[in-house]
């Protein structure tokens, strides 16, 4: 069963990075392209949240001493898909703000140029800052898996140690 999960893990990422990429890329185009690339990263955000969906039906049947450290990953992409859609949804509204200059016919030369720039710093800055969160969204997983890692051993030695009574007991007798 875990197996599935991981499979499942493995298109997540495969796709989440697609529409990482797809984002930074919406505010760089415009007219069909743009349209055309915000309807895909729509529906491959509606196939990230399928995949959460059936992440979620896998953690359900896995045994129940191992459903913590699962239920943590999946909350951690639970999480990541929420910044995904953020992130979309202020590319969209970019979009939207081209869309707009557009029909009221911004012709100013220098403002459309300062326009542009600002654009693509804030474009920078937004990939600067998703790349920060992801890292941190890591290390907080690392870290999870590490706590995670660290009770099961405490379990482990607490049951040796029980095993260790038990035959020292059958020993005496």
């Amino acid at each position: 069963m875990s197996s599935d999960f991981e499979a499942y893990e493995l298109d997540f990422g495969t796709i989440t990075a697609e529409v990482t990429n797809k984002i930074g890329r919406i505010p760089k185009l415009s007219g069909e392209e743009k349209t055309q690339l915000v309807l895909n990263v729509d529906k491959q955000l509606e196939e990230v949240r399928e995949l959460l969906e059936q992440m979620d039906l896998e953690v359900r049947e896995i045994p129940i001493q191992s459903r913590p450290m699962y239920n943590s990953r999946l909350k951690s992409y639970k999480g990541e898909i929420e910044k995904l859609e953020k992130d979309f949804k202020r590319s969209r509204i970019a979009y939207s703000d081209e869309v707009r200059n557009d029909l009221l016919g911004d012709d100013a030369g220098s403002s459309e140029n300062q326009l542009i720039k600002l654009r693509e710093e804030r474009a920078h800055l937004l990939d600067n800052t998703e790349k920060l969160e992801r890292s941190s969204r890591r290390l907080e997983a690392g870290y999870q898996i590490a706590v995670e890692t660290e009770q099961v051993g405490q379990e482990i030695l607490s049951n040796l140690h029980s095993d260790r009574e038990k035959i020292q007991k059958a020993r005496e007798r």
